[in-house]
C-alpha cells in the first residue's frame, strides 16, 4: 500500500492543501469562539484571542463577511477622531480611540462562524459561565450577609447597596449588563428553538440568572431593560402570554428579599441620597448643558470627568450628590456630550439598521424556524441595551460591547447563510 493510499488526507498536494485548510479554519473559529466567551470572566484573555484571531485573518486571507453597517460605523469612528483631534486634549482621548479595536470582532465572528449551529454551542458556553458567575455572585451575597449579622446590620439598605455582587465581572453593572444579555438569549432559545429533553435544564439556568440580576440590584437592568427584552420575546413568541409578565413580576416580588423590595419602591422613593436620584438628575442637566454648548462635535473624548464641574447648571446645590461623576451614566447624552450629536445619529443609525434588517428576514422568512432565536434574542438585547442606556453608560464598557456585537454579528451571520442554503 503506497503513503498516498494510507494517508490520502496528505499524500498528495490537494489533500495538503485541504488538511491545512481544516486546520486553519478550525484554528480561526477557536480563537473567535474563545474571544467571544471568555469576555464573560476576562477580557485581558477575550482581547488577547481576538488579536490572535485578526492575525489569522490577515495571514490567511479567508473570505471576509462584515455584516451591512459598514457606513454608519465609519461614520461613527471619524465622527469620534475628529473629535478628539479638536477637543483641547487629544492625547486623553486615546482611550477611546484604542476602543475601536473592540469592534474587530465583528469582522473576526463573520468569517469564522461557518455554521449556524456554532452560536448555538456560544449561546450554551456564555449560559454555562453566566450561571456559574451567578453563584460566585450568590457566595458574594452569602458571605456579605453573614457579616451582616455579625454586624447586626442583617436589615440595614445601605449596606448591601454599598457592595453588590459582581460574579466573576469587575464591577456591578458590567455583571448585570452580562447576565441580562445571556438570559435574554437563552429565553428567546427556549421560546423558539429548544428541544424538549433540554428545557427544564434550560428554564432551571434562566431562572438562576434571573435571580441573581435581582440580587445584583441594578434597577435599569431587573426593573427595565430584561422586562422590556422579555416583553418583546413573548410578544413575537405568542402575543396572549404576554399577559403574564404582570403574575411573573409579582411572583417575583413576593419570593424576593427585603433589600431588592427597596430598590423597587427606590424608584419613587428614594433612600435620600443612597438611592442614585438625585446624582442622575445632576448628570443628565449636566450632560444637557455639555450638548447645549458643543453640540457639533462634543468636548471630546474622555473629557467628560475634567470638565464636569463647569458645567453644572447654575441652582443645584453643593456639595453634589456622592456617585461616579467620570461619565454622564446615559449613552445618548454620554455619546452627544462627548463625541457630538452627529456622532450619536451616527451609532443611533447603525443600531436601529440592526433592527430593521433582523426584523425584515424574519418577515421575510429566509430564515429557518430553528434559527429565528438568533434574531429574536438579537433584537430583543438590542432593546434592553438601548432602555438601560438611559440611565448606565453600558456600552462604553468593553466587556458589554463585545457581547453587544458578537449578538448582532451572530443575527447577520444567520441571515446571510440561511440566504445561502435557500439560494
Amino acid at each position: 500500500m503506497t503513503p498516498a493510499e494510507r494517508f490520502p488526507v496528505i499524500g498528495t498536494g490537494q489533500g495538503l492543501f485541504e488538511s491545512l485548510k481544516a486546520y486553519y479554519e478550525r484554528a480561526l473559529f477557536c480563537t473567535a469562539f474563545g474571544s467571544a466567551v471568555s469576555i464573560l470572566f476576562s477580557i485581558a484573555i477575550s482581547q488577547i484571542l481576538l488579536g490572535i484571531g485578526l492575525l489569522l485573518l490577515i495571514l490567511g486571507r479567508p473570505a471576509l463577511h462584515f455584516p451591512p453597517i459598514k457606513l454608519p460605523l465609519a461614520l461613527f469612528f471619524i465622527a469620534t477622531i475628529l473629535a478628539d483631534l479638536l477637543s483641547g486634549d487629544p492625547l486623553a482621548g486615546i482611550p477611546q480611540i484604542k476602543k475601536f479595536y473592540v469592534f474587530a470582532i465583528i469582522v473576526l465572528i463573520s468569517s469564522a462562524f461557518r455554521s449556524v449551529t456554532r452560536f448555538t454551542i456560544l449561546l450554551i458556553s456564555w449560559a454555562a459561565i453566566a450561571v456559574l458567575s451567578a453563584g460566585a455572585g450568590f457566595a458574594q451575597v452569602l458571605a456579605r450577609r453573614q457579616y451582616a449579622v455579625h454586624l447586626k446590620w442583617v436589615t440595614d439598605y445601605d449596606y448591601y447597596l454599598d457592595d453588590r455582587i459582581r460574579g466573576f465581572a469587575s464591577h456591578w453593572m458590567t455583571f448585570g449588563a452580562e447576565q441580562m444579555i445571556v438570559l435574554l438569549m437563552l429565553l428567546s432559545f427556549l421560546l423558539f428553538a429548544c428541544p424538549k429533553r433540554w428545557r427544564i435544564l434550560a428554564w432551571s439556568c434562566a431562572a438562576i440568572l434571573w435571580i441573581s440580576l435581582m440580587l445584583g440590584l441594578t434597577r435599569s437592568i431587573f426593573l427595565l431593560g430584561v422586562p422590556l427584552g422579555v416583553l418583546y420575546l413573548l410578544s413575537a413568541f405568542k402575543p396572549w402570554t404576554v399577559a403574564l409578565v404582570p403574575i411573573l413580576a409579582l411572583a417575583s416580588y413576593i419570593v424576593m428579599p427585603f433589600q431588592v423590595r427597596e430598590r423597587v419602591w427606590s424608584v419613587v422613593s428614594p433612600h435620600g441620597e443612597m438611592d442614585s436620584n438625585s446624582f442622575r438628575s445632576v448628570t443628565r442637566r449636566t450632560g444637557w448643558e455639555m450638548v447645549k454648548r458643543h453640540p457639533w462635535l462634543g468636548l471630546g473624548p474622555e473629557e467628560i470627568r475634567p470638565s464636569f464641574e463647569s458645567y453644572v447648571p447654575p441652582g443645584i446645590p453643593r456639595p453634589l450628590p456622592p456617585g461616579w461623576y467620570g461619565h454622564l451614566h446615559n449613552i445618548y447624552l454620554q455619546y452627544a456630550a462627548e463625541r457630538g450629536v452627529p456622532a450619536l445619529c451616527f451609532l443611533l443609525w447603525m443600531v436601529g439598521k440592526m433592527v430593521i434588517d433582523f426584523a425584515r428576514a424574519l418577515r421575510a422568512g429566509t430564515v429557518s424556524p430553528q434559527h429565528r432565536y438568533i434574531l429574536h434574542g438579537a433584537i430583543a438585547v438590542v432593546i434592553a441595551i438601548l432602555a438601560a442606556g438611559f440611565f448606565e453608560y453600558n456600552l462604553g464598557d468593553s466587556e458589554v460591547l463585545t457581547m453587544f456585537l458578537a449578538v448582532t454579528t451572530a443575527a447577520y451571520a444567520t441571515i446571510r447563510m440561511d440566504g445561502e442554503t435557500c439560494s
